[in-house]
């Protein structure tokens, strides 16, 4: 065996052993959030029937067990968490906690197709922001102030244009959820520590 291949067997014995990334939990909420977003919008603009507003409850039936199985394929490889990811974990576990919180109470305020998709953008974007704090990375930072600066437009979407406001939200979800996404997945699997 010469000194490459044991320098190359290392390598990967060291990149299969990295810490709990989460690389793709962005992904894991990103793609069904925007899909039912966009399956809500064109229900309502084609029957506008009140059933079609319900539609947004397949992002947790479809994101929750995404989420599950990507922790535990994590936690399988690492058997453990750092600091920095329980505190992220934690952070999205309570954005999602406020978002069903808000939309409930504000269905029951009758301000939902007012406020809610601003505060569900912003949300988001500020999760996104946090996020790319805490990791240091850049691009989820970058997505999530833009995220959070776009989540104003929904307030300008109101009356018979407010199915519109979920058209901007599956925009905003796109923004700071599916871009920075792939972009940390990329630099996660292009990493090498040193």
């Amino acid at each position: 065996m010469t000194e490459l291949d044991i320098i190359g067997r290392t390598r990967s014995e060291v990149l299969s052993h990295r810490e709990l990334t989460g690389e793709n939990m962005f992904l894991a909420w990103g793609y069904p959030t925007a899909f039912f977003l966009l399956l809500e919008f064109l229900a309502l603009e084609l029957w506008n029937e009140d059933w079609c507003a319900w539609l947004w409850a397949g992002i947790p039936v479809v994101g929750i067990p995404l989420m599950i199985y990507f922790l535990n394929e994590d936690y399988e490889r690492t058997h453990r968490r750092t600091l920095d990811q329980n505190v992220i974990l934690v952070m999205w576990i309570f954005i999602g906690f406020a978002s069903f919180i808000g939309g409930l109470s504000m269905g029951i305020a009758d301000v939902f197709s007012q406020f809610y998709c601003m505060f569900q953008g912003l949300l988001i974007g500020m999760g996104c922001f946090m996020t790319g704090i805490i990791l240091h990375f850049r691009p989820k930072t970058v997505c999530g102030i833009i995220a959070s600066v776009l989540s104003v437009v929904p307030l300008f979407l109101q009356g018979d244009c407010w199915p519109w406001q979920l058209l901007v939200t599956a925009v905003i979800t796109v923004i700071a959820l599916i871009i920075p996404g792939h972009l940390f997945r990329k630099y996660v699997r292009n990493y090498e520590p040193v």
